[in-house]
């Protein structure tokens, strides 16, 4: 019971500091998209610090969690941040639920029990091989890598949906470098912590994926970004807990097939409440633009080399008028 309120409490902390992360840096300069002066610039900003605050408490919750819990059984109950997130943007937009609303929240809800129910996450499973260690490493930083790296060619709406995405990818593989950190820190004690590589690669992943989510709110409304990040984070968390952490599920094929409905049901929930117009920039009333159509996107011949929201504004995101945050007409 401890790791369910643990994660939910996590879960409620990083959606709320999502909504407030996004609000602050939808107004940071165009320029700084993927640079280390977009955290700089929104170092500056009240909200985005409030917003940062509530994203910590939500990752030291998370880490409680995943030294208590497997990364399998934490990992879909992070997935409701989402319903946090809009519960916030409800307020902001004063959007009420609705039917698809209900339906998003009803299939997230379910597809984590089912997952749970029908894989009976469990640890203790052998540690992998060195060379299984670091093949799925290397493929969630590969993946990660080619997102970016394909998303620097897309319009700014496509981008932020890739870059979320990359983002999730580095915060699921965070996440079980957590559970490993924790628990070497419990068997072995901080010294050993200190000795080895993996608190590191937290921090750098962290980092990093800070870096990704910010652009990706900056570049487009929340919903373009966040259901991307969160359907990613759990997928990612759980591959590498069955990698090499030997967390194990249950592969029989009836468990195996209930799997799979409960991860594509949380993917679905996640995509249904992502598009609710309660969320920031959302198609319907109260969204980004306040007129319930969706700004065009905007291609890379369109990013002004040293351009700012101040001096040029861009239909094409959520950036471009001081009207196009999330409270909008709302």
């Amino acid at each position: 019971m401890a790791v369910f309120l643990l994660a939910l409490s996590a879960a409620c902390f990083l959606g709320l500091g999502f909504v407030l992360q996004q609000h602050a840096a939808q107004r940071a300069p165009r320029a700084d998209l993927l640079h280390w002066r977009l955290l700089l610039d929104l170092l500056r900003m009240p909200e985005w610090l409030l917003g940062t605050g509530f994203m910590v408490i939500g990752l030291i919750l998370s880490a409680l969690a995943l030294n208590q819990g497997e990364v399998s059984l934490v990992e879909p109950l992070l997935a409701t941040n989402l319903i946090f997130a809009m519960a916030l943007a409800r307020v902001l937009t004063r959007q009420t639920l609705g039917r698809s609303g209900w339906a998003g929240v009803v299939l997230l809800a379910l597809g984590v029990t089912v997952f749970i129910v029908a894989g009976r996450p469990t640890g203790g499973g052998p540690p992998a091989s060195e060379l299984r260690h670091w093949l799925v490493i290397g493929t969630v930083v590969g993946l990660t890598l080619l997102l970016v790296s394909f998303a620097r060619r897309l319009p700014l709406f496509e981008e932020a949906t890739l870059l979320a995405l990359a983002a999730g990818l580095l915060y699921g593989l965070q996440d079980a470098l957590t559970r490993t950190t924790t628990q070497r820190l419990d068997h072995q004690g901080l010294d050993a912590v200190l000795r080895s590589w993996q608190p590191y690669a937290v921090v750098v992943a962290g980092v990093v994926g800070l870096l990704l989510v910010q652009s990706a709110f900056e570049a487009a409304p929340l919903r373009m970004s966040l259901p991307a990040l969160t359907a990613a984070q759990p997928i990612s968390g759980i591959a590498c807990a069955v990698g090499f952490l030997g967390d194990r599920l249950r592969v029989t094929p009836g468990a195996l097939t209930w799997e799979v409905i409960g991860l594509i049901a949380i993917v679905i929930g996640v995509v249904v409440i992502g598009r609710h117009p309660a969320l920031p920039g959302s198609t319907g009333t109260g969204g980004t633009t306040g007129t319930g159509d969706s700004p065009e996107p905007v291609g890379p011949a369109d990013r002004p080399p040293e351009a700012s929201t101040e001096d040029a504004p861009d239909p094409g995101s959520s950036a471009g008028t001081e009207t196009g945050g999330p409270t909008g007409t709302g």
